[in-house]
């Protein structure tokens, strides 16, 4: 009948369950054959992988900074070495208790607000096994105190590494350099992983950086086994850092330290050369700034303290700063006018002043009748003035240049400002203007347009004295250094004034080397700041608006070693301020006990050593006493 089931017999049902059972079974040998094939694949193909991901549950790896190479002197004495450093730090992966660990640290070091909310903040960009710095530089108790509680601290990594150090502090400063946490700029164009790993510093500043691909290194690592919740189990391996190469400079350190010292508190620069090949022997720019706070993390308010002191002691004066160089010229006008013809023993009578036209440009003094080697002796505006309107600046200004005034000079890790010795082409190109009589007037004698730096004016020095081209150098760079083109005579009669500056009726008479048998030749120069107030000599008043003090020299005057160059900023007089501190360099080089003994005179009165006065003017800063080192104890 239709549409009638039929009936369900045994032999139905039987076929109905072996299909199911081939169904079924047949479904799990799929599944059975999928997950063996996979099994295979992981445990075959892809063993690697899961290899590696099950070893980083158990394996931290993490790099080691390098240590840096040293800077050290001519006598392989260190300028900036590495010292140890403890050092806390975090593995954000193994932080299973982020804020019961953090409480804990924070008791354990008494760790600041700031610190916690640098550390959380770090904490938040950091992922996997890249450490976050806890704190570094720390004391042994404090490191201690983390060591003994490890177990209790999970995710805490204590380190024990290397940190720069500068021996000499500021006497360096502006040598050197710093180093310091490369940041987000420096990491994106290096893309080195190894700028993110705390206790690593790059040179920021000076040689450091100059010198950063030498002095870097190669990083170490370290493999340690780890529980599950980052507990230190055991150390497997460690692959140890290579130290960066060592850079030799031909400065003097006990000759720089001494240098920086006995300017005190003055501002300025003092520079020493060797007559012989052009080594920089001593380069100092004052007041300064202690690398080892700007290496450790310099505070903001230290910061700001060197920021509002008006002796500026973030500028390196030694050739970023630009001065009129005054009378310190003069030796290179009498080359110059001997090479144009002029008679050296031609004499001018000096009336106390030069007139041109209406104007009477004033002198020191009235000289009377005087020959050149005289006129630099007395330092003798009018006799120059004479020269000048005879001859025209034209004549003078290609050898100012020739004996480095205004050059470039390729010194490493030097920032330059080279200042200007002008001539009538670069007036006409810059103003738009001709040349003048008065402009010569006020060139011959280094003010109107004419600016200079330190190492310009010592170079020059050891130009004059060396009777070469020498090029200064603070490595062991080869120079030619050629004679210049100049007659013997000039030069002779530029040397023999100088050596009357401080050995005849000069200028700089007080400024006698206390030495048998050695003699330096030198002139002062005094230098106008301008905008005067009222119109007054910068003999006195206001600090900033005092004359600067200006002093180049060389010794031995017989057969010359060493040159150099030393400017006070506002120090009224180049006799007055810059002599007195190249007599005491020059002496600390022939005889250091003697200097040494003059030196600990005049810390004395000056209230300590560098660090001392920095402590003290910068804790007196922060109380509000002051706002920065007195301009007037400076005088």
């Amino acid at each position: 009948m239709l549409g009638k089931r039929p009936p369900i017999t045994e032999a139905w049902r039987g076929f109905t369950f072996t299909r199911r059972t081939l169904l079924v079974g047949g479904g799990q040998m799929v599944v059975g054959a999928a997950l063996a094939a996979r099994l295979g694949y992981i445990s075959i193909v892809d063993s690697d992988r899961y290899v590696l991901e099950s070893e980083s549950n158990r394996v931290n790896l993490t790099l080691i900074p390098p240590r840096r190479g040293w800077i050290v002197d001519r006598n392989g004495k260190a300028l900036a070495n590495n010292r140890v450093s403890l050092r806390i730090d975090i593995i954000p992966d193994r932080l299973h208790d982020k804020e019961l660990v953090l409480g804990r640290l924070q008791t354990l070091l008494r760790l600041d607000g700031d610190t916690m909310e640098r550390i959380n903040r770090d904490l938040k960009a950091a992922s996997g096994y890249q450490p976050v710095a806890v704190a570094e530089d720390m004391t042994e108790a404090e490191y201690s105190s983390v060591l003994v509680r490890l177990p209790d601290l999970p995710g805490i990594a204590p380190q024990r590494g290397f940190a720069r150090n500068y021996p000499t502090g500021a006497a360096v400063g502006h040598l050197i350099g710093y180093v310091g946490t490369p940041n987000a700029e420096e990491y994106e164009k290096a893309k080195d992983p190894l700028y993110i790993t705390p206790g690593y510093k790059i040179g920021k500043d000076g040689l450091e950086k100059y010198f950063q691909e030498m002095l870097k290194g190669k990083p170490g690592a370290k493999r340690v086994e780890v529980t599950a919740r980052g507990k230190v189990i055991r150390e497997l391996s460690t692959q140890p850092d290579v130290q960066g190469k060592t850079v030799h400079l031909t400065i003097d350190a006990d000759l720089q330290e001494f240098a920086a010292r006995r300017m005190g508190r003055e501002s300025g620069a003092a520079v020493v050369i060797d007559c012989l090949n052009g080594d920089i022997l001593a380069f100092v720019s004052m007041p300064s700034f202690d690398p080892n706070s700007f290496s450790d993390g310099i505070s903001t308010n230290e910061y700001a303290w060197l920021r509002a002191d008006d002796h500026q002691p973030l500028i390196n004066k030694a050739t970023r700063g630009l001065y009129p160089p005054g009378s310190t010229l003069k030796p290179m006008a009498a080359i110059a006018a001997v090479e144009h013809g002029v008679d050296p023993s031609e004499r001018h009578t000096c009336v106390g002043g030069y007139r041109l036209g209406r104007r009477f440009f004033r002198c020191l003094g009235t000289h009377g009748s005087i020959d050149m080697p005289t006129a630099i002796m007395k330092s003798c505006n009018s006799y120059f003035y004479w020269l000048a309107h005879r001859l025209g600046y034209d004549a003078f200004a290609p050898t100012a240049k020739l004996l480095g005034l205004g050059e470039e000079f390729q010194l490493a890790g030097s920032n330059q400002r080279y200042g200007t010795i002008p001539d009538s082409a670069w007036k006409l190109r810059k103003y738009d203007q001709a040349w003048t009589a008065s402009d010569s007037l006020n060139a011959i004698i280094g003010q109107g347009y004419v600016s200079v730096n330190p190492l310009q004016l010592a170079v020059m020095s050891a130009r004059i004295a060396s009777g070469r081209r020498l090029y200064p150098r603070l490595i062991n760079r080869q120079f030619k250094n050629e004679p210049l083109p100049f007659s013997p005579e000039a030069l002779a009669i530029a040397r023999l004034g100088m050596d009357l500056v401080v050995n005849g009726a000069g200028t700089a008479v007080r400024s006698r080397l206390p030495l048998d048998g050695i003699t330096m030749g030198g002139k002062t120069g005094t230098a106008q700041v301008r905008g005067l107030a009222s119109g007054s000599r910068g003999q006195s008043g206001a600090w900033k608006y005092r004359d600067h003090g200006l002093f180049v020299c060389f010794a031995p005057v017989e057969n010359p070693r060493y040159a150099a160059s030393v400017v006070i900023e506002h120090g009224m007089g180049g006799s007055r301020a810059a002599a007195p501190v190249a007599k005491d360099i020059f002496t600390f080089l022939y005889d250091r006990e003697k200097a040494m003994e003059a030196l600990d005179t005049f810390e004395a009165g000056w209230g300590g050593t560098i660090k001392d006065r920095m402590d003290r003017d910068y804790a007196a800063w922060k109380a509000g006493a002051s706002t920065g080192p007195d301009p007037e104890a400076a005088q």
